[in-house]
């Protein structure tokens, strides 16, 4: 069995370019989804968080709108309450990459918050990508790769195919106009090379080791993605 690395946000909120703060936190089913395909699989998921601290999912993810009705919305609840490592998670600055076989970041609007300028995160992607290990990043948990940075400054990401939560989506969910910047924006100005797909549509790039996803609905093909890669490397 092998030990996969979950860094996830520890905020529960997310502040507007007006100043106000939006409550939010991790997305559930981009959690969850791959918690349970990897566990299903024989791999031990593990949680750190900056500072240690439990995360919070994003109360709208846990609706019976988000989970497609009353009965996805209570077996996300029930997957989120067996999974014991969200409720005592490692502190990110101990974290050691080499103990890992892959890492995973998942979304919600939290990572826009403090992964985006969390240094231990940046030390965690940069090693984990150099490593050649799995990594997978989902929604708005490539916010996440804004904070890693090479010895020289650049960025490690530079000239990497991949994805994210798009403009396009951005705004159909409200907040494009609101937000202090977009992340597809910001991506692009890392020098990665974005790849937009249909918005809330699955959408996966694979480049080398990294993984990502564009939005929620495709957490499953990148948990599978991750699943692929881990087997190729025995």
């Amino acid at each position: 069995m092998s030990k996969i690395l979950f860094v996830m946000t520890g905020v529960d909120y997310w502040t507007l370019a007006d100043g106000t703060k939006h409550p939010t936190g991790f997305w559930a089913e981009e959690v969850v989804t791959p918690y349970e395909a990897l566990t299903a699989a024989g791999h031990e998921v593990v949680v750190a968080t900056p500072g240690g601290v439990a995360p919070t999912p994003d109360a709208g993810s846990l609706s019976a709108g988000a989970n497609g009705g009353e009965a996805g919305a209570a077996r996300i609840a029930e997957a989120l309450a067996s999974f014991e490592s969200l409720r005592a998670p490692l502190t990110l600055s101990e974290v050691d990459v080499d103990d890992y076989a892959a890492v995973v970041y998942p979304g919600g609007h939290g990572p826009m918050e403090d992964l985006a300028v969390d240094a231990d995160s940046g030390r965690v992607l940069t090693e984990a990508l150099a490593s050649g290990r799995p990594l997978a990043v989902v929604c708005h948990g490539p916010a996440a790769l804004l904070a890693a940075r090479n010895a020289d400054g650049t960025s490690p990401f530079a000239g990497y195919r991949l994805t994210g939560f798009t403009n396009a989506e951005e705004t159909q969910a409200g907040f494009a106009d609101k937000a202090k910047w977009l992340l597809q924006d910001r991506l692009v100005g890392l020098g990665a090379d974005f790849r937009e797909g249909e918005p809330w549509a699955p959408h996966v790039e694979v480049d080398r080791n990294l993984v990502t996803g564009q939005n929620p609905a495709s957490s499953g093909p990148l948990a599978a993605e991750v699943l692929t890669l881990l087997n190729a490397a025995g």
